[in-house]
């Protein structure tokens, strides 16, 4: 094998070529270093200059395309557009804070201190742009501008407690349109002015100027689906307050107020001159059973006059709970009607009796559970007179049940109903018994039950209170959760409903017999009342357990209580204070009397039966 030889030439090559390089580099790093001062500093000179020169031309030309884009977008409001900056203004006192951007003038952060959500984050009801206030108006140099695109320059004092800040969008500075705050202590309202001054011959009245007011409502509760039951758009028209049902949307004349409410909290613009032709829209954002970031979208949009050729509307804000006794204090808003309290006798009943009562009870205990237990007490106690009324009719139509039977047994079929009906009324008038004295008392219970299932879902005092294992008793209970969801039931378990739905069951038991003894005989072709009662014993505890399974936990321990309650009531007016002896014998007493002198009202009625027997007779022997 042939070995390779040391090739010395190639290394001498290497060699020099490197000591070349090496030379030529040291010469041109000399040259660099040491030339003559004078012409280096005048070269250096130059080259600064030229380039300041280059950039400062550059930033000129740059400036003055912008200022001309500017100018040809937005007219007389360039200015604000060139010299307007970013930034925020805060205005806030004990109860709310609200953060104004430059941008728009309008408010991107409200938030509503001493209250949080559901998960224990600060409660805000405008933040991260789901909120925008803007107005669209025209120029007499036709152009089509919009508030929210234009720089308000700020201008905060404060005196006396109160801050108000100026955000003025200005022409010059005696030209400007101006949005002005003024935040007072311990008020959640905030005064709102919007006016403009030299704006005449600027803006272009001939053209539309509409305000538009949108939000989309954070979510704040647990139950998803029972803020949106109460997550309503209201407002008032011609001194009425009326609201939009969900995925609706009206033109509206004279508004006075427009609130976009939640379950417990609420944001409204008030104006002292009713807007006209109003478009007013409420949208759910994904549904309502549907877990999301926000329950509905609301939209308000309005068109606005010049007055003199200038805008000058006094406005208020408002961004706090939706509390009762807070809102009806704004004596001339009528805000206090955007509490759902239920519609004509139920919201009374809710005003001028619970309401006062849970006051009254809240001041001298602190836990709410015992005040809701506490006011159960009272309201049953308020409303046994009616339960031992029934109980009475009941404890007569069961002695005189007997000859009731009789008159069916002697009277049967269609073609006697109407003689066994004479007969029956006959019996139960001389014993002095009325049905509708068993009916009546079991009536007027009705519109406490339905007042209660508004008033406890819908008070704020007992937003995030918690009672024994229920940690809110705005909000369902919850002993276990699911790892799936069950139709009209939901993905947990809540306690409260269960106790809630046992105790209607028992207490249904305990009063079938009564109501089977308020019940006149079965007759031919009637349903059987009896088989009917205890398909509903079985029936209503299970319906109420998947109702109240996702509702307010306050409302089915008022229910469990008043059962409770109900069910002892019952028991000691059964069995110690009704004497069915004593009872049986006034009844005959009652039968030994002469029939009292019939009203007008008993004589037609006996002589339209009469004559209703009478016709059927006729027919019969035809």
């Amino acid at each position: 094998m042939e070995q390779k030889k040391f090739d010395y030439n190639s290394l001498i090559g290497m060699i020099l070529l490197g000591a070349i390089l090496l030379w030529w580099m040291n010469s041109r790093q000399t040259e660099e270093t040491l030339p003559d001062n004078n012409t280096t500093q005048q070269i250096d000179s130059t080259k600064t200059i030229i380039k300041n020169d280059s950039t400062a031309n550059s930033l000129i030309v740059t400036d003055s395309v912008k200022q001309a884009t500017l100018k040809s977008q937005f007219g007389a409001f360039a200015m604000s557009a060139i010299q307007g900056t970013d930034g925020e203004t805060t205005i806030e006192n004990d109860l709310v804070a609200l953060t104004i951007s430059n941008k728009g003038g309008q408010i991107t952060k409200a938030l509503v201190k001493n209250h949080k959500t559901y998960d224990s984050l600060p409660l805000y009801l405008i933040k991260d742009k789901n909120a925008s206030f803007n107005i669209n108006f025209g120029t007499t140099d036709n152009r089509i501008l919009n508030t929210q695109d234009l720089y308000f320059a700020p201008t905060l004092t404060k005196s006396d407690g109160s801050q108000v800040l100026s955000m003025k969008l200005l022409v010059s500075d005696s030209q400007f349109l101006e949005y002005r705050y003024e935040i007072k202590p311990d008020d959640y309202r905030i005064d709102f002015t919007i006016r403009s001054q030299g704006l005449s011959g600027i803006i272009n009245s001939s053209n539309p100027i509409n305000l538009d007011w949108n939000l989309k409502a954070y979510r704040n509760e647990k139950s998803m689906r029972t803020e949106n039951m109460y997550t309503y758009l209201y407002y008032k028209d011609n001194e009425e307050v009326d609201y939009l049902s969900a995925n609706d949307n009206e033109v509206i004349n004279n508004v006075n107020w427009t609130a976009f409410k939640q379950h417990f909290f609420t944001s409204v613009l008030m104006s002292d001159k009713p807007f006209d032709n109003a478009t007013l829209s409420s949208v759910d954002f994904k549904g309502e059973d549907v877990d999301s970031v926000y329950t509905k979208t609301y939209g308000f949009k309005a068109p606005l006059q010049m007055n003199g050729g200038e805008l000058n509307y006094n406005l208020k804000w408002y961004y706090g709970p939706v509390d009762y006794q807070l809102l009806n204090s704004y004596k001339e808003t009528n805000l206090s009607e955007i509490v759902d309290l239920g519609w004509g006798i139920f919201g009374t009943i809710n005003r001028w009796v619970f309401i006062p009562i849970f006051d009254l009870l809240q001041g001298f205990i602190g836990n709410y559970g015992l005040v809701i237990i506490l006011m159960t007490i009272v309201v049953r106690i308020l409303m046994s007179p009616l339960v031992y009324k029934s109980y009475v009719s009941s404890a007569k139509m069961k002695v005189i049940r007997p000859e009731l039977n009789e008159i069916a047994k002697k009277y049967p079929g269609k073609d006697n109903a109407l003689k066994r009906q004479q007969e029956t009324m006959a019996v139960q008038r001389k014993a002095g018994v009325s049905m509708m004295a068993g009916c009546i008392p079991a009536l007027l219970q009705m519109p406490v039950f339905f007042a209660l299932f508004k008033f406890f879902p819908s008070n704020i005092d007992l937003r995030q209170k918690g009672f024994l294992w229920a940690e809110d008793l705005s909000s369902y209970d919850t002993i276990f959760n699911l790892p799936f969801s069950i139709p009209f039931y939901g993905n947990h378990v809540s306690l409260f409903p269960i106790l809630a739905s046992v105790a209607i069951f028992f207490y249904m038991k305990m009063n079938q017999s009564q109501q089977m003894n308020m019940q006149a005989p079965t007759q031919e072709g009637m349903p059987d009342m009896g088989k009917l009662m205890k398909y509903m014993i079985y029936f209503s505890p299970i319906m109420m357990l998947f109702f109240f399974n996702n509702y307010a936990s306050s409302l089915s321990l008022y229910y469990f209580i008043s059962n409770l309650l109900t069910i002892s009531i019952m028991f000691v007016i059964k069995n110690y204070v009704i004497d069915e002896a004593k009872i049986h014998a006034k009844i005959e007493e009652n039968k030994k009397r002469p029939e009292k002198k019939k009203s007008k009202f008993r004589q037609r009625l006996d002589e339209a039966m009469k004559q209703a027997q009478e016709q059927q007779t006729k027919q019969q022997r035809k």
